[in-house]
């Protein structure tokens, strides 16, 4: 390929300097070389030290650089770039979250206006609301131009940035009956060459009438193809963006979503789409001066990754990593990752595509034969002086398998949160989920062998099924049997996302009567199961204040949801009030016949409603900063608002909190008329603070811990969601319905 000469004018040589392939113009020729090195992926620069050839001039002074900064022993064979992958992340020192700090949205990359130990709201007074949680400060945060923490960032930023780009994001050639756009030799896979395979033509071109329809379709699909490509072209993308968001990623995101294993990761076994997605959601946690720009980034990648998998699953779905059972476990994972941004994301339509795609997933592990993967066997494993290949393979191979079963796991949990979101009812039946519950954390943590060998031979494995859970929680028939300890925090999140997905199968008007769909738990049945998850998260010994928070966080979030739907009461105050919102999508928990909402907020379930959502607000103010953003924050503050809003524009304001909260009480006790008079003294001995407080009748001043302004209180909540929407854009929309609720109640 050769190209034309120069002409004598800038005009000329503009419209001269063409590849033949694509006809794409250049105006310098060393930028249409460059591109012509697309076509035949050639890579004429080599590293004098371990071999390694590029495509461009500037990547290999850029790896070049990794040399000075790293033992050259580790680049001396072509295997050896794995352990770069596998060991650079690991070994840059990360600094530990606080957990006595108490949340704020202090950017870590700028100095903060407060103190460490103020709370969030304390620091918005100082000015620091405006700022992103920052990168972590690292050795190589400053310089991450010159060694990056993931070596291949530099190289999918090429495969993202070079001119394929756009063919790469259209519907696989042969997918659809019509003429390719551009000549097919020009097409390279989206992926590594073990990634992807070849597409193969379904058939010729239709004649007669439909042949232009089919040409017309053809264009649409290239039009859209190239917005989506041309929106991450056109921003300021960097190699160094990629790699921090990555970095993010896993100091941030995994630890709250334990799903990926940082130690074992390998940039280049991982196809585009996983990686795209994965810095997608890195780039909410990057706070630099152009956070807004870099939240346009993060969905342009998003989409692109989206466009790669809706178009081109049919091959994603072949892949399978070295360590994988089957197939299919990437694409998984891909989908899993993009369930999460998307139902976040401060873009309507982003949401709304991830709530109609949120099955799909499901249906791609039953078509792969992930549910069927045994787990890997720990019955014969290396001794502590084995050689240390023989425990490096055994070691990831119960990695990838564990992996398999996070992902199939937490698909359980996005799609309990999505249904929350919307107020429907999940896409799979939660308790006949026949996987059994993950290892410990612990074990899956481990950065070494040796540390898995470790902790492997210091437990018992757990072999019990969700399915066998939560029919011990639910027996056919006689009393419920008590919960055997369930110590992981992953595995209590599945149990409770479960008894979230009966409560989306009652009914709206379900009571204590035990009103629900056939061969459903009514409400009654479902608390008293939540009240077994309750004392399994108190008594267990293995999980870390913090982990038992967030558990708890969402945990107060379904018992709301078990008094009464939150999503009904949303819609009941949007209808009433004439508010305009775009947190739930049309469907779900509708309306109810004769619902008052200010009868509810005088009621025993009303008060019920408030002590979740008091403790659900006390626990978001309370999380340490490091861990203020998991997935499932933004839904339960919303439900702990809505409650909030419902006294407020009831005019019941001003209420007494009980001292110490009873919660047996308030998940058991049944709702009651109150007293007489004459009995009322008698009776208030004998009873606990809680239950006096539900039936509406603690006057007893030794009882009351404090007095509550719902009002001020809901101010507070908006400032929690203006924070939080630097990570979760759907804050934005829960902030601005708080936003309205207030003025109506003044």
């Amino acid at each position: 390929m050769a190209a034309a000469s120069a002409a004598s004018s800038p005009a000329d040589r503009s419209r001269r300097l063409v590849c033949k392939d694509c006809q794409k113009a250049f105006t310098k020729p060393e930028h249409l070389r460059r591109h012509e090195r697309s076509h035949t992926g050639s890579k004429p620069f080599v590293c004098k030290e371990c071999g390694r050839p590029f495509a461009r001039q500037d990547a290999l002074a850029r790896h070049g650089k990794l040399h000075s900064r790293q033992d050259s022993a580790k680049y001396a064979s072509p295997s050896s770039v794995s352990s770069i992958e596998q060991r650079a992340p690991t070994e840059i020192p990360t600094a530990a979250p606080s957990s006595t700090s108490t949340w704020d949205c202090a950017s870590q990359m700028q100095q903060s206006a407060g103190t460490a130990g103020q709370s969030w709201v304390e620091s918005q007074s100082n000015g620091a609301n405006s700022r992103h949680v920052g990168l972590q400060s690292t050795p190589l945060a400053t310089d991450l131009d010159l060694a990056l923490i993931w070596p291949d960032s530099e190289e999918l930023f090429h495969s993202i940035m070079s001119s394929e780009a756009v063919e790469q994001c259209q519907v696989p050639l042969g997918t659809l009956p019509f003429p390719p756009i551009v000549d097919q030799t020009s097409i390279t896979n989206f992926g590594s060459s073990s990634t992807f395979g070849d597409q193969n033509s379904v058939g010729s071109i239709p004649s007669g009438k439909g042949h232009q329809a089919v040409r017309d379709v053809s264009e649409m699909v290239t039009s859209l193809s190239s917005s989506v490509t041309a929106a991450v072209k056109s921003s300021s993308i960097t190699s160094v963006f990629l790699d921090e968001c990555l970095h993010m990623f896993f100091v941030r995101f995994v630890p709250t979503f334990p799903i990926l294993h940082r130690p074992t990761f390998v940039f280049r076994e991982c196809t585009h789409p996983l990686l795209l997605n994965a810095i997608a959601i890195g780039s909410l946690y990057l706070g630099p001066k152009d956070a807004i720009a870099k939240v346009g980034i993060g969905e342009a990648l998003w989409r692109l990754a989206h466009t790669a998998v809706a178009t081109s699953w049919q091959t994603l779905i072949t892949h399978r990593g070295p360590y994988d059972a089957c197939q299919g476990v990437q694409l998984v994972i891909t989908a899993l990752l993009g369930h999460v941004y998307g139902a976040l994301s401060k873009n309507r339509a982003i949401r709304t595509t991830s709530q109609i795609f949120r099955g799909l997933g499901f249906f791609w592990a039953r078509n792969c034969g992930m549910f069927e993967t045994e787990p890997a066997p720990v019955d014969h494993l290396p001794s502590l002086n084995a050689p240390a290949a023989e425990k490096e393979h055994h070691w990831r191979t119960w990695v990838s398998r564990e992996i398999q079963r996070r992902a199939l796991l937490a698909y359980y949990i996005v799609d309990g949160l999505l249904a929350q979101l919307s107020g429907e009812a999940t896409s799979v039946r939660h308790v006949a989920n026949q996987l059994t519950l993950p290892s410990s954390d612990a074990a899956f943590e481990a950065s070494t062998a040796d540390e898995w060998l470790a902790s492997m031979r210091t437990q018992s494995p757990d072999n019990r099924s969700f399915r066998y859970i939560f029919r011990q929680i639910f027996p056919t028939g006689g009393t419920p049997d008590s919960l055997e300890p369930v110590t992981s925090a992953f595995s209590l999140r599945v149990i409770l996302e479960g008894l979230q997905s009966l409560l989306s199968d009652c009914d709206d008007d379900d009571d204590d009567s035990g009103v629900a769909t056939v061969g459903v738990p009514g409400r009654p049945e479902v608390r008293r199961a939540l009240f077994q998850v309750f004392e399994n998260i108190n008594t267990s010994l293995s999980l870390a204040k913090t982990e038992r928070l967030e558990i708890l966080l969402r945990w107060h979030t379904i018992c709301l949801d078990a008094v009464t739907s939150s999503s009904m009461l949303f819609r009941h105050v949007c209808s009433s009030y004439n508010v305009e919102q775009h947190v739930c999508s049309g469907g779900g928990k509708g309306m109810r016949r004769g619902f008052d909402l200010g009868k509810w907020a005088h009621s025993g379930d009303g008060r019920r409603a408030l002590l979740h959502a008091v403790a659900i607000q006390q626990i978001v103010e309370e999380l340490p900063r490091g861990r203020a953003h998991v997935i499932h924050m933004p839904g339960s503050l919303f439900a702990a608002a809505i409650v909030y809003i419902v006294f407020s524009l009831a005019g019941n304001i001003s209420i007494p909190l009980p001292r110490a909260i009873d919660w047996e009480d308030v998940l058991l006790t049944k709702e009651q008329p109150p007293l007489p008079s004459m009995m009322s003294e008698t009776v208030m001995l004998n009873e606990s603070p809680t239950s006096r407080f539900i039936r509406g009748e603690l006057r007893a001043p030794g009882d009351t811990g404090s007095r509550m302004n719902v009002l001020y209180e809901l101010n507070t909540i908006q400032k929690l969601f203006r924070c939080l929407s630097s990570q979760w854009g759907i804050s934005h929309d829960m902030e601005a319905v708080v936003d309205r609720c207030i003025a109506l109640c003044h």
